[in-house]
């Protein structure tokens, strides 16, 4: 099956505790694609600058995504700077959007024909213009941020009613559904449409509400988290990539979608940028579930 991913590509800078990189391959679309490859055939879908290095276009298709929804604008790529100091939660330095300011997604015919789609996050104005581009997908899904539940929350839930899958992290549900217990902030946003909830919880793991369950992942053991930007976006193209791979969307399948979202944010977070990312492979995805089975059994 294919995943058509959307969303940001981004040169970044970062620092962190463990160093810091400069113009780095970055972008919600580009980490979620590095994360499904794994499971699935994975196309992004994307607008980049005149000064994007041909060898990251190199990288992806290396790692077997489809480029061709990528688009070329005059002009300079979204740039996005950052520091972290001993947390989770970056410091914004610098955001420049740059030809991501006027992105209008045009979705080439062949990739409207397919049937899951990962919205990442970008404007909910821009995820309704994608939605209505697409034939018949069978599972779609979008992931949003406290700027689009602050900036533009009408918008922001006629997405969320249109989608299957909501992709949101603990802070931003509370603040969606002004609801601080989670489990109460799960119900009210599966009441605003979706069939699942995928709450986001960092170090505590992830959770998962549907109409019928609700289900628990721990996060895997990471020693040295050297890197946390786009661990969230990795996580949803894993669930995604699993999703697409089984072509199933029952109970047990979405319990084990949000194993392996777990453990490709795991990667991702043990070096800058896709450095662990594009190392990678199923083989090794699979060792790391083992070991977080075992941790589940009681």
């Amino acid at each position: 099956m294919n995943l058509v991913v959307v969303g940001s590509v981004a040169l970044d800078s970062v620092k962190t505790p463990y160093g810091e990189v400069k113009n780095v391959l970055g972008g919600s679309a580009v980490y979620a694609s590095m994360a499904s490859k794994n499971f699935c055939k994975t196309h992004i879908v994307g607008v980049i600058g005149s000064d994007f290095p041909e060898e990251h276009i190199n990288l992806l298709q290396k790692n077997n995504i489809c480029c061709r929804g990528l688009e070329t604008k005059p002009g300079e790529t979204f740039f996005w700077k950052g520091v972290y100091n001993n947390s989770n939660n970056p410091e914004t330095l610098d955001t420049q959007l740059n030809v991501f300011a006027n992105f209008n997604p045009k979705i080439p015919l062949d990739y409207c024909k397919y049937e899951y789609l990962l919205l990442g996050n970008i404007d909910p104005i821009l995820q309704l213009n994608i939605l209505e581009q697409m034939e018949n997908p069978i599972v779609t899904s979008c992931d949003t941020m406290n700027f689009w539940i602050s900036g533009k929350r009408s918008e922001l839930l006629e997405v969320i009613n249109r989608v299957d899958i909501l992709f949101i992290n603990e802070d931003e549900i509370k603040m969606l559904t002004n609801q601080q217990n989670i489990f109460k902030a799960a119900e009210i946003a599966k009441s605003y449409g979706p069939r699942l909830i995928v709450i986001k919880r960092g170090e505590y793991g992830s959770m998962v509400k549907s109409k019928d369950f609700i289900f628990f992942a721990p996060v895997y053991p990471v020693r040295e988290v050297v890197d946390p930007t786009g661990a969230g976006d990795c996580f949803a193209g894993g669930f995604m990539g699993y999703i697409a791979s089984q072509n199933k969307f029952n109970n047990d399948t979405i319990k084990k979608a949000l194993i392996y979202g777990t453990i490709a944010a795991s990667f991702c977070i043990e070096s800058f940028s896709l450095e662990r990312l594009k190392e990678i492979n199923i083989k090794m995805i699979e060792l790391r579930k083992e070991e977080l089975k075992k941790s589940m059994i009681f």
